[in-house]
C-alpha cells in the first residue's frame, strides 16, 4: 500500500465513525514521505511529530542531489534547512533553488523567503571559548534563529582569561538555556554551569593541538565534569545542540 492509499483509508475511516479524529491525527504523525528520485525519503511531517522539520545534511550528498531534496521539500515548508554546505555546493545550488540564502561561517543553506521571526518563549545564550569555535557556534545559532527561537552570541570568553566571561555574567543571568562550546581542554562548560541557573548543553570541537586528538580531549573534559547540569554533544556537533536547545524550551511553554 502506498502513502496515498493509506491516507485514503483513514480518511474514510474517520467519514465512517469507524476511527475517531485523535486517533487519525496520531496516525498522520507516522504516515508521510515523499520520495526523491531512488536516493531519498523526505520525512514531510518530522514536525508534526517532534516539532522540527526534517534538515538535510550536506556531506555525502551531490550538490544535485541537495537541490532536488530542497525544492521538493520547500513546496511543503516554509523554512529548508541545508548543513555543511561549502562555498562551492552553494554556488551550484544558487540558481536552481530559489530564496536561497547561505550563511557562510555556519555553513547552513536556508531556503527562505524572509528570515523567521521569533515564536517561542525563552532566550538561548551561545558562548564560545575561542574564535576558533565559531562554525560550531554559528551553526547551533543559525539553526536556532531559523527555528524561531532568540538567540544572544557571547563569543571568545574562554577560561585562559576568565575575566572576559565574569564581566558578560548578565548574559548568563538572562539565559533560559546556554550552548558553550569550546576546544582545546574543552573546561568553559564546566565554569559557566558553576555559575548559572538553567541547563548548559556542551559542545566540544575540533578545536586545538594534537593531543586534543580531533575533539576527544574536550569531549571527555565535558562528560567529567564537576558540575551539575551539564548535558554533552557530540563533537561539532552545533545543529544538535542547537534542536536541543529548542526543545527545552519547548517542553517548558507546553508545562507552563
Amino acid at each position: 500500500m502506498n502513502n496515498q492509499d493509506a491516507l485514503r483509508q483513514l480518511l474514510e475511516a474517520v467519514a465512517r465513525g469507524q476511527v475517531s479524529p485523535d486517533t487519525a491525527f496520531s496516525d498522520l504523525k507516522h504516515l508521510s514521505f515523499e520520495s526523491v528520485g531512488d536516493f531519498a525519503k523526505i520525512d514531510n511531517h518530522r514536525e508534526l511529530r517532534t516539532g522540527f522539520p526534517e534538515v538535510i545534511w550536506g556531506p555525502g550528498k551531490t550538490p544535485e542531489q541537495i537541490a532536488q531534496i530542497m525544492n521538493a521539500m520547500g513546496d511543503r515548508h516554509p523554512v529548508v534547512m541545508a548543513t555543511r554546505i561549502d562555498v562551492e555546493t552553494y554556488h551550484y545550488l544558487q540558481p536552481k533553488v530559489n530564496q536561497l540564502t547561505y550563511y557562510p561561517e555556519a555553513r547552513i543553506c536556508a531556503r527562505i523567503e524572509s528570515f523567521p521571526e521569533v515564536t517561542h518563549q525563552g532566550v538561548i545564550s551561545i558562548v564560545t571559548a575561542g574564535t576558533a569555535d565559531l562554525p560550531v557556534a554559528e551553526e547551533a545559532a543559525i539553526t536556532a534563529e531559523l527555528s524561531g527561537f532568540a538567540v544572544k552570541r557571547l563569543w571568545d570568553v574562554g577560561v585562559a582569561g576568565i575575566h572576559r566571561l565574569l564581566s558578560h555574567r548578565h548574559i548568563i543571568d538572562e539565559a533560559d538555556v546556554l550552548i558553550t562550546v569550546a576546544g582545546m581542554e574543552g573546561a568553559l562548560p564546566s565554569v559557566v554551569a558553576g555559575l548559572a541557573d538553567c541547563p548548559v548543553i556542551a559542545v566540544p570541537t575540533s578545536v586545538g593541538y594534537g593531543v586534543s586528538f580531533g575533539g576527544v580531549a574536550p569531549l571527555l573534559t565535558m562528560l567529567n565534569s564537576c558540575s551539575a547540569g551539564i548535558g554533552v554533544m557530540n563533537i561539532d556537533n552545533g545543529f544538535g545542540a542547537a534542536i536541543l536547545a529548542g526543545q527545552i524550551l519547548r517542553t517548558a511553554a507546553k508545562l507552563r
